[in-house]
């Protein structure tokens, strides 16, 4: 008999909470299925099965609380699904059966009500349904063969003429009409997102500063070359490659936009770890860049489209999210003109790009229609003067505007 921990979670990770149960007490399992899953305040951990076996007892149950290498269930090496089934049945029964009242032979009691309808549905979507009222029936399912997920009950789109059901049987909400309300508790990530958010704006002196840059030069060169990008290195050109790069090169002129607060001490990093705000069905994650002096254009892409696939699957590690040493957050691909974006402690600025749009330009005392992007710098006012973070901005303007200055390191 094996045991199955949580994983060991970084000093910043108090505890975890299990959202996920993916299989049951006494089923086999292949060695690396994934047994559960635990959330923390940043990210969502899996645990695999250490080998092939079978699950034998599931000591923390959803929606428990874990610490650092707690025991959560015990597994038995080897053993298959007949093997274990006898033991199983065996802690059940006391649960499952009642005495006859006359002294008779004992009576097997099942809840067949619960049994049909809860048969083909996850742990974690009966624990949705146990928290928000909401009937998985009258939920449309977008899982294989119409099955109801966990996101669905998050997000539950209700079947026609259908109202909103607690296990009693009474209505949480009622539909008249289009108007419909459900109430559901946060996930410990956006309660986390929630309280830095809070802080950031409670405890920094946060200030913002705007400019625009002209995306003509950029887009033309992005124009000319993609092909050629994409088939030498497999990984297509976007913006936020070169954007990264502009601030690297910024960050290394001005080290205290670079820099951090800690208590009374002032940290000056001598890397540039720059972290890309990337939104997820969780919520708002921020995976770092690590060492982007070093990286290559093609190099952020392709490690900025990893970091994107692995948010939108739930995947990303603490590790991919640990440190940081500036933020670059755009709003821009979900159509934002102009926004003030909030620090991520114990950072001292964020860079905040937005949505490319022609607009009427004076140049030259002449007219011209440019596609232009609005930039927002929010720094903290306590670490970085107004002059340093207004010079820091028009250096990623002067940079993105006249890409030649970075590979001529002007």
């Amino acid at each position: 008999m094996a045991d199955i921990k949580a994983p060991v979670f970084p000093e910043s990770v108090a505890d975890g909470t299990i959202v996920e149960w993916h299989v049951t007490e006494g089923q086999q399992v292949s060695r690396d299925d994934l047994l559960a899953e635990i959330e923390t305040d940043k990210v969502v951990l899996e645990v695999v099965a250490p080998d092939d076996g079978v699950l034998t007892k599931i000591v923390k149950q959803v929606d428990d609380t874990v610490l650092s290498d707690e025991l959560i269930a015990q597994f038995e090496a080897g053993a298959s699904a007949g093997d274990a089934a006898p033991a199983a049945e065996q802690s059940a029964a006391p649960a499952q059966e009642e005495q006859a009242a006359d002294g008779g032979e004992p009576v097997q009691v099942t809840d067949k009500k619960d049994e049909t309808e809860h048969k083909d549905q996850s742990p974690a979507v009966r624990k949705a349904a146990k928290e928000s009222g909401v009937d998985p029936k009258e939920v449309e399912g977008s899982g294989r063969g119409g099955r109801v997920t966990k996101t669905d009950m998050a997000n539950p789109t209700l079947k026609s003429d259908s109202s909103i059901k607690s296990d009693n049987g009474r209505p949480v909400a009622e539909s008249m009409g289009e108007r419909t309300e459900k109430r559901v508790p946060m996930t410990r990530l956006r309660k986390r997102v929630a309280e830095r958010l809070l802080s950031a704006s409670q405890d920094t002196a946060m200030l913002t500063t705007f400019n625009e840059v002209n995306m003509k030069p950029l887009m033309d060169m992005r124009a000319k070359y993609k092909e050629k990008f994409e088939k030498r290195h497999g990984v297509r050109l976007g913006f936020m490659s070169l954007f990264v790069k502009a601030a690297t090169e910024a960050l290394k002129r001005f080290p205290a936009v670079n820099a951090s607060l800690d208590g009374d001490d002032i940290v000056y990093h001598g890397f540039y770890d720059i972290g890309v705000a990337v939104s997820s069905d969780r919520g708002l994650v921020v995976p770092v860049l690590r060492d982007t002096d070093r990286m290559s254009m093609a190099d952020v892409e392709s490690t900025i489209r990893e970091f994107g696939g692995k948010a939108q699957q739930g995947k990303l590690g603490l590790e991919d999210m640990t440190g940081g040493t500036f933020t670059i957050s755009n709003g821009g691909v979900f159509g934002s003109l102009m926004s003030t974006p909030i620090l991520n402690p114990p950072q001292t600025a964020i860079l905040g790009m937005h949505a490319i749009n022609d607009r009427p330009m004076a140049v030259d005392g002449k007219v011209e229609i440019l596609p232009m992007m609005y930039l927002a710098l929010s720094y903290d006012h306590r670490m970085i003067d107004g002059k340093e973070a207004v010079q820091f901005l028009v250096t990623i303007k002067e940079l993105v505007e006249d890409p030649a200055m970075l590979l001529l390191d002007l």
